[in-house]
Parts: C-alpha cells; structure tokens; sequence
C-alpha cells in the first residue's frame, strides 16, 4: 500500500499570519471579563502592586485615583514595609546643574531626571546622607538642612540649629525603626567637636551629651567618605590619627578606633555589606592605579584586602591622574572614576564582587554626558515622608 503523496504546505502570506495572532489576542483578552476582575481583593491587589519595580508604580498612579491614592494608604505602606529591600538607587548631583538632581535604578541600568520643585532653586543644596527612602540635603553654605522622598516629593525643611557652627560638617541619618512611620534621626558633627542630634517625632535638634576627653581634638574628619550606618550606630572616618569615630543614636555614646589605612591609598571612603564595614580607595603606586576593596577584621582592626577592579578596566588608569568619588556606602556602590582623559562610572556589588559599567548621565534632549560631582545611595520608598 502506498500512502497518498500529501501537498506540500502552503507558506502563508504575512495578511493570514498576522491575522491568526490578532485573533490569538483578541481572545485572550475577552477572558479578562470586568465582571470577574472588579470583584478583585484589595489586599492582593495592594500586595502586588507593592512588589512593581518602583518605575513602573509611577506609570500606573496616572491610570486612576484609587490606583494614585495608594501612596497615602496605611495598609499599602505596611505591605511595603513588608518587601524585601532590593538593590539601592543613586541620588546624583551634576557639574553642570547642580540646583537639579538625576537618579540611577541600577535593577534598569537607567537614569531619571526628577523635577522635585520644593525644593530651594535659589540656593545649592547637596545631598549628605539618606535613610528609610528619605535623602537629607545641606545648603552649600551649610546653614540648612532639608530632607525630601526623591520620588513622591514629600519635603521638609528642618528647624534650625540652636548651634551656630557654619564650618563644614559631616552628617549621618538612621531611622527609629522598620516602619517607614517611626520618624528618623540625623547626626552633625563637626571638626572642633560640636554635634546635634534632629529628631523627626520632636521636630528639634538638642545635644545629648559631648565628646569623651580622650577622644583627640580636631576630628580631622575625612568629608569625602559619608557616614556609614549599621542599626542604630553611625560610623565616620577620620585622619590624624588615621582610624573611625563612632556614634550610638540609642544610647548617645561615642566611639573611637585608631585604624591605619593601607599604604598607597587616596581617596578612601567607608562602605559596608550585611553589618560588615569595608574600605574602597584608590591604590597608586608608581604609574599603575586600581580600585581596591578592603574589609575591616573585627579581631584584629585591620582592614584586608578582598576584591580589586579586573585588571584590564585598571590599565586604563596606568599614566593618568585619576580622582574617584564613591557615591554610595551600603552593599552597592557607584564609583565615578575621572581625569582629564577619561570620565567612567562604575557599580560594585559588594556580596557578589560584581562590576558593572554604568551609562552616562545625559541632559534630558542634550548630547554632552555629565561629570557626577557628589551623590548619596537611597533605598527606594513610595510610603517614606519628610
């Protein structure tokens, strides 16, 4: 028996193709009935708009009020709280324009460029430390302290100090608790040894106590490195002598610890990873330059090396006089890299010793790709207020 010889088959044109998936989605669409959809729970529907990527929360708040009033709902909050943290954004301020910032989602490798209008346009304010979702801003002239939600534009501006010290400061910030409603705490010290403490529940800075005797005056404090906070403690770097002061918010007790930083290192700043503090600098030694991460030995307060920048992206410094700038401190850094030669921004993942090339901040409708002068990291937060 011979089968009978089938007819080959036929190509279809490209009309009947794009027909059958026109079709195709026509009737997967059709299974969304309104009837069955409008009797959504709530709660899951708030539980998984609370795990969107934060961007595309901003794209639906425009689809109706309800969906808009999310920011504004205790329960939406609380089912935030609930979402693990994911990787730090960047809160970056520009050469060119320094009244306006732009931020870096690393999880979309992109940048967005805020209009955050309540903020002052006529002075410089610079961002010095975050927590909670919240960035806190000090004015050039570092009179006033601002603190603002980068992403929903909630703004506050802080009283002001009952210290009048217009030196430079360094600031740090930690909040009360895991609920973004348990208000947060922010720490100036400066180099001859004043220092208060704002609470945001008191709306009023105070000073808890002052510096121990033995701790050695002035602080030399290191301003290029921000501080690092883990639980309640605030942690700066200083030089002469070379080590860290600490600062306990709970309890109000100061700290300090005579480390040497290793040989060869320019501009180092404080990082940490998982309640671990790390050191990141920039080891020179004849022509040859590298970005190097160190990791401080509770043991022994020494710090050792454990990760450096891949070989072939260093020998792109060899020759050149290199500046770096860390822009943030907890678990993923930026790390912007310049010289008159060359200007790169790189991510560090510290856990996973992941580098990643970041791509140019550009001018919304402009070419020329800026130089990013100071930053802070900020974990993303649609509930966190001012």
């Amino acid at each position: 028996m011979v089968e009978p010889i089938k007819p080959p088959p036929t190509k279809k044109c490209r009309r009947d193709r794009s027909r059958g998936k026109s079709t195709g989605r026509s009737c997967a669409t059709e299974v969304l009935e309104q009837q069955i959809w409008k009797a959504f729970p709530q709660d899951l529907f708030e539980a998984v708009i609370a795990r969107l990527p934060v961007a595309t929360f901003f794209r639906f708040r425009s689809v109706c009020r309800q969906w808009n009033s999310l920011l504004t709902s205790q329960s939406f909050s609380q089912l935030c709280a609930q979402v693990p943290q994911q990787h730090p954004w960047f809160y970056t301020i520009t050469h060119e324009n320094v009244n306006s910032g732009a931020m870096y989602d690393p999880s979309l490798k992109k940048w967005h460029h805020p209009t955050i209008s309540t903020l002052p346009s006529k002075l410089i304010i610079l961002p010095v430390a975050s927590a909670g979702g919240l960035v806190c801003f000090l004015d050039i002239g570092h009179r006033n302290f601002y603190v603002c939600n980068p992403l929903t534009q909630s703004f506050k501006e802080l009283p002001a100090r009952s210290v009048k010290v217009w030196s430079r400061v360094a600031v740090g910030m930690t909040i009360n608790g895991k609920p973004t409603g348990s208000g947060y705490k922010i720490l100036w010290v400066g180099c001859d040894g004043e220092y208060e403490v704002y609470d945001s529940l008191r709306n009023s800075w105070s000073r808890p106590g002052s510096l121990p005797a033995g701790m050695k005056l002035p602080l030399s404090l290191n301003f290029r490195s921000q501080a690092v906070s883990i639980d309640s403690t605030l942690y700066f770097m200083r030089s002469d002598p070379e080590g860290i002061v600490s600062y306990d918010m709970a309890t109000g007790v100061w700290k300090q610890y005579i480390i040497p930083v290793p040989l060869y290192l320019t501009d180092h700043t404080l990082a940490e990873c998982d309640g671990q503090i790390m050191l990141v600098g920039l080891l020179t030694k004849n022509a040859a330059t590298c970005v190097c991460i160190w990791e401080l030995q509770r043991m022994t307060l020494l710090w050792k090396e454990v990760d450096r920048m891949p070989n072939i992206w260093c020998l792109d410094f060899y020759g050149k006089h290199v500046r770096m700038t860390c822009l943030g401190n907890k678990g993923l850094l930026m790390l912007s890299l310049r010289s008159k030669q060359m200007n790169r921004l790189v991510t560090y993942n510290i856990a996973s010793k992941e580098w990643l090339r970041v791509p140019g901040c550009m001018v919304p409708c402009g070419r020329k790709r800026q130089w990013i002068a100071c930053g802070t990291a900020f974990h993303p937060c649609l509930t966190a207020t001012a």
